[in-house]
């Protein structure tokens, strides 16, 4: 096994998780132009994102994912779904941004990692985590430094070994950085006796304690006067509450692609021919594969289990006729009688599931089973050998016992050879999910089975049918390319108009449209009213068997609110506070005990226990860090507040403190210190990241 192929075995978990997957640079001739506003028009089109005042192109987006890319092949990790791409998209744009921030930080602070510092990390002692997973032996699952010096000679005369390794080198650079940062910015921290004592006071105490509340609801809104300075004010002094995301709205209309009746008479005329053919076959299975839409699938069933309508010809037991053709669930179909058997209604079967995976391949997982298979008939437990041995873990330590099932259950290779064996029979059959070594325990009595042969014909639009439903959605879309125009053709015409709101940049769906990802990467670049085009200006979008046509109808931009928007927000928190106030006022114009409080004010005492400054909520309350925290901090016995809470304002009296076990503080501190640490890692990153000013338009491509 060459070096390089030994390494793609290792690494192909380990590289999924550091790498991206790129797809094919779009062509750009579109933007190029002799003028300076074209080309400043095209810079800025291919914009996907902004940090610390630099623009991301999508061009350099793309080609890093290109290039990994080809380090993800060289990986053995060829299949790549949605989802993984668009965790790979996502890894690199992380990467882009730690890069863009973090690099002036290793800057400005003299971090680097030396030749000799890399030397170490690869060929130390102790070396790196990486390295250590790549260079394992796959028997013993420990670092052999013998496959690490023999791969790094092969980078010295294999251009494509020493690219993949590099990739390698530049991570575990990159993580070293990253660890002398964070223990910098870790150690920097220094926590004091007297925050420690601090620290010691808040928990020293857990706290019983009566409360009234007066909720907010119980003022009227209309009795606060709140005017346009008090929303302005408000607005102002907490802009960073009303940030939010970006969102489109977006209303459409469905143009489904359905066979005509021109269709259907065409399959059904096919059907036709076809069945002649199909009664003359001499091989009906192979003609099947070749003919149908579905595959032939090998299963026997009862006569009950046949579908109604063939169960009157199947019963007559020939074979060489052919029933139909009938319609069923979008398609016409024949049905032929292949083979009539008597087969066990049901089986008990055990089994040893031996996958194939990147340390075993399936010749070898052959050679495994036979192995297994010898010690079965020596004498070794089936049920020991399937605990330690079998890759179903479902199964695995029930000794791989299956239990009893009835035909059609499991995939058809293990299902016929269940069916077809004898008990106390062991067998071995190849599936998708590898080598299964079958025990059969038991089988019922046998009755007698049919397996039937179906071709079936699905009743398909034809390409005159998806240019008629083209022509209407256009015909729509350029009549109607207006807002106004469109809602009024919707009416006349008697249309299904569908709405969806607060859409997200990077969703993938709308109502009714499975995989719209196209549609709505063109709605965000759209305009408010306006009718939404694709890259090529066209307003009809060719969703698998629809056309769509669509406005967006609503437009909000990443980055704090106007005022104008978040108004009723605004005034609801003005509202809130101004009623805090008034009820405060009424809470120290009377008596102050917390009883005479409750009659005068009509409020009942409430008990809440166990409160200490880290709770997180009060029993019967949820969450109200402010009465948590005025509530450890008061003495015992004296009536305290008003206290401004989340959903009303409060009066309370402690009536019990109880001493939490005591810390020594020297421990304390060390708690604290170990917890700023722990926090510093992350929350120095996260200013940095802040501060950054990041825009993600990312969705304009993707």
């Amino acid at each position: 096994m060459s070096t390089l192929q030994f390494l793609r075995e290792k690494a192909g978990v380990l590289v999924a998780g550091l790498i991206g997957l790129a797809l094919f640079i779009f062509v750009i001739s579109d933007f190029f132009g002799s003028s300076k506003a074209q080309s400043r028009k095209m810079r800025k089109y291919y914009e996907i994102g902004e940090i610390k005042g630099e623009t991301v192109s999508y061009q350099d987006f793309e080609t890093r994912l290109q290039n990994l890319r080809e380090i993800y092949k060289m990986s053995g990790r060829n299949n790549i779904d949605p989802a993984m791409d668009e965790n790979l998209r996502e890894q690199i744009w992380q990467q882009m941004v730690r890069e863009k921030i973090l690099d002036s930080q290793y800057e400005d602070l003299g971090l680097g990692v030396s030749n000799e510092e890399v030397d170490e990390l690869v060929l130390g002692n102790n070396p790196h985590a990486i390295v250590q997973q790549l260079f394992a032996d796959p028997e013993t699952g420990i670092f052999n430094k013998s496959f690490l010096v023999n791969f790094l000679k092969q980078t010295e005369v294999d251009e494509s070994t020493k690219r993949y390794w590099l990739f390698f080198e530049d991570e575990i650079v990159n993580d070293r950085l990253n660890t002398k940062y964070n223990t910098f910015v870790s150690k920097g921290l220094y926590t004091t006796s007297k925050q420690a004592e601090f620290e010691k006071q808040l928990t020293q105490n857990t706290v019983d304690f009566s409360y009234i509340m007066k909720n907010f609801a119980s003022i009227r809104d209309s009795s606060v006067t709140v005017s346009q300075a008090d929303l302005a004010s408000y607005y102002e002094n907490h802009q960073e509450s009303f940030r939010r995301t970006a969102m489109r709205d977006i209303e459409y209309v469905i143009f489904e692609v359905n066979p005509s009746e021109e269709d259907r008479k065409l399959a059904e005329d096919l059907i036709k021919k076809t069945k002649e053919e199909f009664e003359t076959a001499a091989n009906p299975v192979e003609f099947i594969n070749l003919t149908a839409d579905t595959r032939y699938v090998e299963t026997f069933v009862t006569i009950d289990a046949v579908p109604e309508n063939l169960q009157g010809f199947m019963r007559l037991k020939d074979t060489q006729s052919v029933f139909g053709p009938y319609e069923e669930d979008g398609s016409f179909k024949l049905a032929r009688l292949i083979k009539v058997e008597n087969r066990p209604d049901s089986v008990h079967v055990r089994h040893i599931l031996i996958s194939p995976d990147q340390s075993m391949s399936l010749s070898a997982a052959k050679q495994h089973a036979d192995s297994l298979i010898r010690l079965i008939k020596s004498g070794i437990s089936f049920e020991v050998l399937a605990i330690a041995n079998s890759d179903d873990q479902g199964s695995a330590q029930l000794g791989g016992d299956l239990g009893w099932f009835q035909e059609g259950t499991m995939v058809v290779p293990f299902n016929n050879a269940c069916f077809t064996g004898q008990k106390g029979e062991i067998k071995t059959v190849e599936t998708d999910y590898g080598v299964h070594i079958i025990e059969i325990l038991d089988r019922s009595k046998t009755v007698e089975k049919y397996n039937v042969g179906i071709i079936d014909m699905k009743i398909t639009p034809s390409s005159i049918t998806f240019q008629n439903v083209y022509s209407e959605a256009s015909e729509f879309a350029g009549t109607n390319d207006t807002y106004e125009e469109f809602n009024k053709a919707i009416s006349e015409r008697n249309l299904n108009k569908r709405v969806a709101n607060d859409i997200a940049p990077q969703q993938n769906s709308l109502p009714g449209l499975e995989n719209s990802r196209f549609l709505i990467m063109s709605l965000f670049q759209a305009k408010k009213g306006s009718i939404i085009l694709d890259n090529n200006s066209q307003a009809v979008f060719d969703l698998e068997n629809k056309y769509v046509v669509a406005f967006c109808t609503d437009v909000q931009e990443e980055g704090i609110a106007p005022l104008e928007d978040v108004t009723n927000d605004v005034r609801f928190a003005v509202l809130k506070e101004k009623k805090a106030d008034i009820i405060s006022k009424e809470f120290t114009s009377k008596e102050t005990s917390l009883d005479n409080l409750a009659s005068q004010m009509s409020l009942q005492i409430q008990e809440a226990s166990g409160i200490n400054f880290n709770s997180y909520s009060v029993q019967g309350l949820g969450t109200e860090p402010s009465l948590i925290a005025a509530a450890s901090a008061a003495k015992q016995g004296e009536t305290e507040g008003p206290v401004e809470g989340t959903n009303g304002v409060f009066m309370f009296v402690v009536n019990n403190i109880t001493p939490s076990a005591n810390e020594e503080i020297s421990v304390t501190k060390e708690r604290l210190q170990s917890t700023f640490e722990m926090r510093g890692m992350y929350e120095a990153y996260e200013a940095l990241r802040k501060n950054a000013d990041i825009t993600d338009q990312r969705y304009k491509f993707y």
